[in-house]
């Protein structure tokens, strides 16, 4: 068997989970500014797929890189890292 490459990973909010079998997530980075060295918050949305319809706002969660799903789709949730409160 040939080995898989790596997937991307990443960690953060869920921000939407009006869709059937999918939810949106936004990643924070802090990123510093290259001229001003002050640092800059950075948001990136992903939408993934969520088979089980588990995720609620503001859960954090882990999500991996995967072959596109439709057209915006290309991520799928591993595990809920952190239930929202």
């Amino acid at each position: 068997m040939a080995e898989r490459n790596l997937r991307k990973e990443r960690i953060g909010v869920v921000i939407s989970n009006k869709m059937t079998k999918s939810i949106v997530v936004s990643e924070v980075k802090r990123v510093k500014h290259p001229m001003y060295g002050k640092f800059v918050l950075k948001t990136k949305k992903y939408v993934a797929h969520d088979k089980e319809n588990n995720c609620n706002v503001g859960d954090t969660v882990k999500i991996m890189e995967t072959r596109p799903l439709s057209k915006t789709k290309c991520w799928r949730l591993i595990e809920i890292l952190e239930k929202a409160k």
